[in-house]
């Protein structure tokens, strides 16, 4: 069966492919900077759309690529932007945060040297304390957090590509052993040989569901959810599930994952406002701090992305509080779809801004259905 969004991107008006489509991608595989804000490509595989100068991975296969004109068209086509490369800011960014953006790629091409709030301040001409608050303002994390999350982020891949600890601790950009030791209590979850092996000896249940939005899998460890995720068949979600634990010893279990389908089923049914559910995942302080506000929002409404950065203190994090809402590995049980854009528009959503609608339509039908049964018991 056809995946119907990959079926919609096909059938979306995107750049014809001619031979200018070949021009576009040799300039995405040698990452030119120039033609940012000229087009804009996304991989259906990731469901992600980025700029030329992109330095994430590049897609091996060409057929799966496709070109866009604007942010928007591939947008409309399902994708989402790039959390990296941030490719909205390469079509109507301020000054500010094309500096940034600058910035973050200075900071990804230098993690194996010091990279002080000195140098960067240098680098771009401005005074530290000004370099500080812009960074900030715009990005919602210190420039020195920016490099830990870089780092981490390049520990992890190398470790889940079967690279050994040390060898990854020094590819990575870290200084020592210790100072990674130091971090992976809270981002790992677990010591850094054991995430190597992709938690090897951690026992992680599964089962699948339908739903009115598609398949749903759930997974969880002994203490808790620590995966909920939409798709449109098992083998997928199964996929995606092998990605992030590759040598947990993964067990269907619908019996013993019943309880955890019941709640998101009574969920879908409106009988259960919010799916109180025991999490067992990963975050940092921020995001902690995002999704536990998540939570407390009610069935029915929604938060703008800079209602909630104000509401956990933070008023110029507000694309820090998008990426948060981006890296929510347990759909439902953090609910970042009831968080829009300050207009109104939906914005992102990791399972598809289709699906995002449709959960702020049940939600909102059910909550109206629940006050009218409350009004009339009176």
């Amino acid at each position: 069966m056809t995946n119907p969004v990959i079926a919609q991107i096909e059938n979306t008006q995107i750049v014809n492919t001619t031979a200018a489509d070949d021009n576009r991608w040799q300039a995405v595989l040698a990452r030119d900077a120039s033609q940012d804000g000229a087009f804009y490509y996304a991989v259906l595989s990731t469901g992600v759309y980025c700029r030329p100068s992109c330095p994430s991975r590049r897609p091996r296969n060409r057929d799966r690529v496709r070109f866009f004109n604007q942010p928007q068209q591939a947008e409309n086509a399902g994708f989402r932007p790039c959390l990296r490369c941030r490719p909205r800011s390469a079509a109507n960014g301020s000054p500010d945060q094309q500096m940034v953006t600058e910035a973050c790629r200075y900071i990804e091409l230098h993690l194996d040297e010091p990279i002080t709030l000195a140098r960067l301040s240098a680098q771009f001409g401005k005074s530290p304390f000004h370099f500080q608050r812009i960074f900030k303002a715009v990005l919602g994390v210190s420039p020195r957090e920016y490099a830990d999350s870089c780092r981490m982020k390049s520990f992890k891949q190398q470790l889940q590509a079967g690279e050994p600890v040390t060898k990854a601790i020094y590819d990575a950009g870290y200084s020592s052993s210790s100072r990674l030791y130091e971090k992976t209590a809270s981002q790992l979850g677990m010591s850094p040989d054991s995430y190597r092996r992709g938690a090897i000896g951690n026992l992680v249940r599964y089962t699948t569901t339908d739903s009115p939005f598609g398949r749903l899998l759930i997974a969880a460890t002994p203490k808790g959810i620590c995966s909920i995720r939409f798709g449109t068949s098992d083998a997928e979600l199964e996929h995606g599930l092998r990605r992030e634990f590759p040598f947990a010893q993964r067990r269907r279990d619908d019996n013993e994952m019943r309880q955890y389908t019941a709640a998101l089923q009574s969920y879908f049914q409106g009988s259960t406002p919010n799916p109180r559910l025991p999490l067992d995942i990963r975050a940092t302080a921020f995001q902690k701090q995002v999704w536990t506000h998540l939570q407390a929002i009610p069935r029915g409404s929604t938060h703008s992305y800079s209602e909630v950065a104000k509401a956990i203190g933070n008023p110029e994090a507000v694309r820090a509080v998008a990426q948060a809402c981006a890296n929510n590995p347990v759909a439902l049980a953090i609910p970042c779809h009831r968080v829009v854009r300050r207009n109104g528009d939906l914005g992102g959503y990791r399972w598809g801004v289709r699906r995002k609608r449709g959960l702020l339509d049940l939600e909102r039908n059910t909550a109206r259905v629940g006050r009218r049964a409350a009004q009339l018991s009176r």
